[in-house]
Parts: C-alpha cells; structure tokens; sequence
C-alpha cells in the first residue's frame, strides 16, 4: 500500500537531493527513509532513483510519481488546515438556470456565492429545462433553477419563487378591451414554448387539463425569441409579467386579459438528494434569498 509518508519521503529527497537531508528534514534516520523508498519503489513496480547516476536523482518514472504524490501531499495540508479553521477548501460548483434566471437575478446570485464562499469556482450554465434537469439526474451539474415541472424520488426540490405569466400581443392585434374566453383566444397564432421548456411543459399540461387546444401554434423554445416574435405581431403569446414589464410599459407589448388567468408558475432550485448536500442546499437557499424575476440585469 502507498502511504503519505512514502510520498513525503520521495518529495523531500526530491527537494533536499539526498536521502540524509531528508532523514533530517522528517526527523527520522537514513535507513528509515530508504525503507519507505524501497516500500514505494515496491507497491508501484517502479524505479524512482536512477542507480547509475551519484546522488538522488529521480528516473522520468520517478518524476512522474513525485508530481502525483505532490498533489497529494498538497490535499492533506488542506484537510489538516481545515481543522485549525485556516482557510476554506476550494470549491467548485456546476450551477444551471434558465434563460429567464440569467436575464433577472442570476448576477445577485453569483455575488451571494461569492460572498459566502470566496474560493468557490463557479462553472454556469444557461439552458432549457428539460436538458438541465437531465444532466442533473446525470449528475453532470450540482444545482439547478428551473419551473418546478419535473420530479424524482432522487431530487430534492426547494421552492424559492412563483412567476406570474400574462397573455401577450403587438398593441392593437387583440382589439376587444374585456376579457377573452379561450375559444376567442383560439382565433389567433399562438406562440408556445416548447417541449423542452419546463414553463411550455407547464403551460401546455395545464391548458389540456382544462380542455383547450389551439390550432395555429408556432413554437419556440428560446424564451427571447419568442417575445421578439410577440412584438413582431406574429401571434398571442403568454410571458412573465414582471420580467417584461418595460415592454409594456414602452407600449411595444399589451396585456390580453383572458379568463380563466394562467396559473403561476413555481419555479425550484434542485439537486441531487443522494449526495453530499450542505453545501448545495446553502446555494439553494441563497438563491431564494436574491431570486427576484421583476428585477431587470440594469436595475
């Protein structure tokens, strides 16, 4: 078996030159330290020191296991540094949201990370529901924001906000001023996330729930692209209320009122529930405490 030790032996005569220096430097004798080289050289099947050559001199092999056993030896200063409360272990965290999160609070979000846990290496995602919370079950990512659309007995899900969405047109294509019933509504192109939205994946399970089927639907996956679309004119769309709220109020979208009203949509932060959790269930958490989608990137 390797042990540290070994591995602190190999560094020292690495650094030192000579298997006595090391022996000082560890405050052990020479035989000591040629025991745990040999030990080495034995568990790996390796020679470490070139034998023809006069003094400690590593073989390309030797090297080799001197920079993995550098690592190492690096990781259990970190642990031991843990205990006297000295620093704070690297981290890395693989965070996933939509587009919607990226274009509110995902900025506030990355600052309270960071403020929380300076070492942290944040590795962002943006992407479709659906893909996010495929890699999440993958374990490829380590926390996701998404429509609460989807669940797994290995997921734990923490609800952090609910998004009102409102039926959308270019002013002027929607001419009644009351409300509109669903057949109404049915009479014009409707523009629908799509399948891999987790807001269309709501959306379109709640509208069969309740009976409603349109016949021209032009879908889009690209939350942007589907408001450059509604403000185009080429169709009806549903869109969150607050985070577009400067479209209407430069008049370049309007408020259809349709009855009944869209549901809100709940919006979770997820992770894997089988995992090392503390961590990541304080990210959540912090997502909920900044998680503001009527608060534009400018504001």
């Amino acid at each position: 078996m390797i042990t540290l030790k070994q591995l602190e032996a190999l560094n020292w005569i690495a650094q030192l030159g000579t298997f006595e220096r090391a022996a000082a430097k560890l405050n052990t004798t020479q035989s000591a330290i040629s025991k745990r080289v040999q030990e080495l050289e034995a568990s790996t099947g390796l020679p470490l020191f070139d034998r023809n050559q006069r003094g400690a001199r590593l073989t390309e092999q030797g090297e080799q296991l001197l920079a993995l056993g550098q690592s190492m030896l690096a990781i259990q200063d970190q642990i031991l540094a843990l205990k006297d409360g000295k620093s704070a272990p690297t981290r890395r965290l693989r965070l996933g949201v939509t587009e919607m999160c990226a274009l509110t609070w995902l900025p506030r979000l990355v600052s309270a990370i960071r403020d929380h846990y300076p070492a942290v290496t944040i590795e962002p995602e943006v992407d479709m529901s659906r893909n996010l919370y495929d890699r999440l079950l993958e374990d490829t990512i380590d926390l996701i924001v998404i429509p609460e659309a989807f669940s797994d007995p290995e997921i734990a899900s923490v609800r952090i906000a609910e998004v009102v969405n409102v039926w959308t047109a270019r002013p002027g294509m929607v001419k009644s001023r009351r409300s509109i019933s669903f057949d109404e509504l049915a009479e014009y192109t409707i523009l629908t996330q799509g399948g891999r939205s987790g807001s269309g994946l709501y959306f379109n399970k709640w509208l069969r729930a309740n009976g409603v089927a349109f016949q021209r639907v032009i879908s889009c996956d690209s939350l942007t692209a589907l408001v450059g679309l509604a403000v185009a004119g080429l169709g009806v769309s549903y869109l969150p209320r607050q985070c577009f709220r400067p479209l209407f109020e430069q008049k370049k979208l309007a408020i259809v009122p349709v009855k009944p009203a869209l549901p809100a949509v709940p919006y979770a932060a997820m992770y894997r529930n089988d995992r090392p959790s503390a961590f990541t269930a304080t990210i959540a958490a912090l997502a909920g405490s900044v998680c503001d989608f009527g608060r534009q990137l400018q504001e």
